[in-house]
C-alpha cells in the first residue's frame, strides 16, 4: 500500500503524502488540536491559542533535529491543505524504549481511511529504519476508530501490556508482539 522514500522528511502513499512540519504549519496544528472531537479520547492534547500550537510545532521540530524523525504533516497528492498527522516519537513503557506511534486527523477527514493509509507508511518506514526500537500505539478503550487504525497498520492488541496513560487507561498495540510475549 505504502512506499517509504528513502528520506525520512517526506513519504508517500498511493493516496497521501507525507512531510516534516514546518513553521508554516502551526495554523494546522492549531486546527486540529483545538477541535474537540479531534481530542475527546486525550483531552490533555487539546489546545486553544496559537502560542499552544507554536510550542507544540517547537516540540516536534527539536524531535527531529534529535533523531531524524517526528510526526508527518499529512495530506492528499493533488490537494491544498493538511488532513493532520502522523508520526512515531521516542517514550519508555515499562522501562523499556519504544517507539509511540501517533496519529491525529481534522474530523473531517475521518472515516476515509487516511489515518490508517498514513500509520501503516509510518509504521513500515519505523520497521526499516529503527528496527530496533519496538513499535506501539496507546489507545483509549473507548476510540474504536483509533483501535482499528492501529490494526490496519498492523499492529496487535497485547493487553498484558495495557497501562496507566497521560489521560486514562490505555491499551497498548505492538507491531511486532513476539518481542513482548507475555
Amino acid at each position: 500500500m505504502s512506499e517509504p522514500s528513502t528520506s525520512a522528511e517526506e513519504l508517500r502513499t498511493a493516496r497521501l503524502w507525507l512531510r516534516r512540519p514546518a513553521e508554516t504549519d502551526v495554523d494546522a496544528i492549531l486546527a486540529v488540536h483545538s477541535a474537540p472531537e479531534a481530542c475527546a479520547h486525550n483531552p490533555s492534547d487539546a489546545l486553544t491559542r496559537h502560542e499552544e500550537a507554536e510550542e507544540l510545532y517547537r516540540r516536534w521540530d527539536r524531535q527531529w533535529a534529535r533523531h531524524g524523525y517526528g510526526y508527518w504533516v499529512v495530506g492528499r497528492h493533488g490537494r491544498a491543505g493538511q488532513l493532520g498527522f502522523c508520526g512515531i516519537k521516542p517514550m519508555e513503557l515499562h522501562g523499556e524504549p519504544v517507539l509511540n506511534l501517533f496519529y491525529r486527523f481534522a474530523p473531517s477527514a475521518w472515516g476515509q481511511g487516511f489515518a490508517a493509509e498514513a500509520a501503516t507508511a509510518v509504521t513500515a518506514w519505523a520497521a526499516a529504519h529503527v528496527p530496533d526500537l519496538a513499535l506501539i500505539a496507546r489507545v483509549r478503550p473507548a476510540n474504536t476508530a483509533s483501535q482499528r487504525v492501529a490494526e490496519r497498520a498492523g499492529l496487535t492488541r497485547a493487553p498484558h501490556l495495557d497501562t496507566e496513560g497521560y489521560d486514562g487507561f490505555d491499551w497498548i498495540y505492538v507491531a511486532r508482539p513476539e518481542r513482548w510475549a507475555p
